[in-house]
């Protein structure tokens, strides 16, 4: 085990159990690189090391952006407990439920907003965020299903991005490795925050 973890941001069980791996029926041309089986149900099967990767990739982009830079987007509500823990953790700005339109874009608003780099949880219902966002050339990491297209996306984390737990440990890590990579904590240890933190009963 103490192996396994050496080489990925958490315990391949942990993927496992929270089935960060279970794509839908739904597949995209976009997403076939990613897509390791499809089980005789017809789910789709996400390969775990392509997501282990992918993560470790999001979360030294994002820790490249003070927090004041970074904005979080969800609008479906598996995804807010955990992407609001996160905002908490990392001191970044997070919008669940509805994205206020026109903040990234319209000046004169009074929650008109500077930023430097958006994560989104699913870049469907996101739609209007991540199109704003490739209006004025800001990055966008995208937490991304089988069935997502990735237009205007400038990284793709494969994952289960419609369960509670499976978002919540998605948020976990990129919090942790976030935190470690500021120097705010020297090692995975000093983070205190456990799983069933990031995801609601």
């Amino acid at each position: 085990m103490a192996e396994e973890t050496a080489t990925t941001l958490a315990p391949i069980d942990d993927y496992l159990k929270v089935g960060l791996h279970i794509g839908t029926k739904f597949r995209t041309k976009a997403m076939s690189p990613f897509i390791f089986k499809i089980r005789p149900d017809g789910l789709s099967v996400l390969n775990v090391q392509k997501i282990d990767e992918r993560i470790g990739l999001a979360a030294k982009f994002i820790s490249h952006y003070t927090p004041e830079e970074i904005l979080i987007i969800c609008r479906r509500e598996n995804g807010w407990k955990a992407a609001e823990l996160f905002s908490k953790i990392t001191g970044t700005k997070a919008y669940t439920k509805r994205y206020p339109p026109g903040i990234l874009t319209n000046t004169k608003l009074e929650d008109f907003t500077e930023i430097k780099l958006i994560l989104v949880t699913d870049p469907f219902p996101d739609k209007n965020i991540v199109e704003d966002a490739a209006k004025i050339g800001i990055p966008v990491i995208a937490l991304c299903d089988t069935n997502n297209e990735i237009a205007n996306l400038d990284l793709v984390v494969p994952c289960n991005n419609k369960g509670k737990k499976s978002l919540g440990l998605v948020f976990m890590i990129l919090a942790r490795e976030y935190l470690k990579a500021r120097g705010i904590i020297q090692k995975d240890e000093d983070f205190t925050y456990k799983i069933e933190d990031f995801s609601p009963e």
